[in-house]
């Protein structure tokens, strides 16, 4: 019985698979037919196999035990690609240090405010807690972008916004309503990851602009935008990602412009807003929700668990856009979170929060250089705020391969090509600098660029 267990367990045989006759199994096992018999009998009483008159006895499929890790095998060694870093990421455990993860620590997070709201929300009504969500979305939790939106110069109706279960769905639905498969659309390089893994998901033709410290080299924008057509230009106007860099009010005129002369549309995730100490130059706010649409989140300032987006954009858009999540969510994002979200945005902390936040990663952006300009590690630029710096290794270290040896030291790094479209990135590294605190994260970049242990620094 337990040399068939084993089997079952290992996947040496499956579901439906024929078990070895009684004699054969008898002359194997070198015990008498009698036992076998006994023990396909014991097995079958439990469910784990069954006779099947004339034939044999064969695997149920029943009661198997889900296969582990370890029983795998060596993990494979898996592409560094745009998956990689979030597969690496999301899959670590608690041992595993993250600089190359985009979100801070746990214990960064207003979750004193968020516990406050979740013991409100246990006294919402019934509806709140069992209820779809309307297909705009909360509208307390609408009224405050709004109010948000009229603080920057954005003049957007109700009737302009809705909320999504996430900021990724948000891009999704955009996609969904924009685009038809091989359009071409335009993004940064570098930028952020995912982008590209959700739009080659969307079967469309993707571009990359270079990215300057001043926003998209806009001479490459307006050459591209004669040689492809886009129909999209997907972007991060601040704080961007990777870079840390926000653009400049002339590149911002010059984007615009030339959008109008193209019919481009543009997307600007604006996700790390309120980790700019002042504001820098929004497309949305100059175009007026005309041609750029708009979208966010809360999952790098609140929670990454409680998730809520939002699109804010044309009316008529909107409504397209609606139909849209009704179809593929069947209403918009849950009451839970949205009501949540509200309860902790209304309230005076976190504002608080966000002061208190900008200050800690302004000295941990300070410290993070400094450290790493010990291995010969150097800042692109110095961000105006955020948590990354994206950084440029030594003459002769490719980040993909500095990545891989980290993770043999429990760490996760987000090497420069995942954000490359064209692979030029090569000698980048990203680092979370909320993340990079931890002395082994300095200790495996040391053994992976082989610089042993010398000068390491005292915490």
């Amino acid at each position: 019985m337990d040399a068939i267990r084993a089997k079952i367990a290992s996947r040496a045989i499956g579901a439906g698979d024929r078990l070895p006759s009684v004699r054969g199994f008898a002359d194997t096992m070198n015990v008498s037919p009698s036992t076998v018999v006994e023990a396909y009998d014991r097995l079958t009483a439990e469910g784990v196999i069954r006779a099947r008159r004339g034939s044999g006895f064969y695997v149920t499929g029943a009661n198997m035990p889900p296969m582990s890790i370890g029983e795998m095998g060596p993990r494979r060694d898996r592409a560094v690609d745009p998956f990689w870093v979030s597969r690496q990421s999301l899959d670590a455990d608690a041992s595993m240090e993250k600089p190359g993860c985009g979100w801070l620590p746990a214990d960064w997070m207003p979750n004193a405010a968020l516990r406050r709201g979740l013991r409100s929300l246990a006294r919402a009504s019934d509806s709140v807690l069992s209820d779809y969500g309307s297909t705009r979305g909360s509208l307390a939790l609408r009224r405050l972008l709004l109010g948000r939106f009229a603080e920057e110069g954005i003049d957007a109706g109700a009737d302009q916004l809705l909320l999504t279960a996430s900021g990724t769905q948000a891009i999704d639905l955009i996609c969904r309503f924009l685009l038809h498969p091989g359009d071409t659309v335009l993004v940064d390089d570098p930028g952020y990851f995912n982008f590209q893994a959700l739009l080659r998901a969307h079967r469309v033709e993707v571009v990359g602009i270079p990215y300057t410290p001043a926003g998209p080299d806009t001479a490459a924008f307006e050459t591209a935008l004669k040689a492809h057509q886009p129909r999209l230009y997907i972007t991060n106007s601040a704080l961007h990602n990777p870079t840390g860099a926000s653009m400049s009010p002339q590149t911002a005129h010059r984007l615009l412009s030339a959008a109008a002369v193209h019919d481009l549309l543009i997307v600007e995730d604006d996700i790390f807003a309120d980790f700019e100490p002042s504001p820098s130059p929004r497309l949305a706010v100059l175009d007026g929700l005309d041609r750029v649409i708009r979208i966010g989140s809360f999952s790098k300032t609140l929670s990454a668990s409680v998730r809520c987006g939002y699109i804010a954009a044309r009316a008529d858009w909107i409504e397209g856009l609606v139909d849209l999540q009704v179809a593929t969510s069947f209403g918009g994002p849950s009451p839970v979170a949205t009501e949540l979200i509200a309860d902790v945005l209304a309230g005076g902390s976190y504002r608080k929060h966000m002061g208190e936040l900008r200050q800690r990663l302004t000295r941990a952006r300070e410290e993070t250089a400094t450290w790493l300009a010990g291995l010969g590690i150097v800042p692109w630029i110095m961000p105006r705020g955020g948590f990354y710096l994206w950084c440029r290794l030594p003459d002769g270290h490719d980040s993909a391969d500095i990545a891989r040896r980290c993770m043999d030291d429990g760490v996760v790094l987000a090497p420069g090509n995942v954000f490359s479209l064209s692979q030029s990135s090569a000698p980048f590294l990203r680092f979370n600098v909320a993340q990079s605190s931890n002395q082994r994260v300095e200790q495996a970049l040391r053994a992976a660029m082989g610089l042993g242990d010398r000068q390491i620094r005292v915490s």
